[in-house]
């Protein structure tokens, strides 16, 4: 393997694991809403995934590139869900408040 190709497959790794990691909290996100993440931090942490976006563009890295329309997608789901959810109760929390309100 060459240093050029080892550092491809690095990156790709490294985008792989980054990407990967931020899917369970798009599953939390959609099953209990997104109550505990802050507009803030999900703005700024699109903003920096679109920074790597344009970085990785420039410099024809695929897998930056790759990973991180991916990742700028997951953010957007779990924004979206954030969104949705905190207009819209949760059904589990329908029930609570539904049972709560008989007593």
């Amino acid at each position: 393997m060459t240093p050029e190709s080892l550092i491809i497959a690095l990156s790709a790794i490294a985008g792989l694991c980054t990407t990967i990691a931020y899917v369970p909290q798009a599953v939390r996100t959609w099953k209990q809403g997104g109550n505990d993440l802050s507009y803030g931090m999900l703005i700024l942490y699109l903003t920096g995934v679109f920074l790597w976006l344009i970085y990785g563009v420039l410099v024809h890295a695929q897998a930056v590139v790759y990973t991180n329309v991916v990742t700028a997608v997951l953010i957007a789901i779990i924004t979206g869900l954030k969104v949705y959810r905190g207009k819209t109760p949760h059904p589990r929390q329908a029930i609570r408040r539904e049972a709560v309100s008989r007593t």
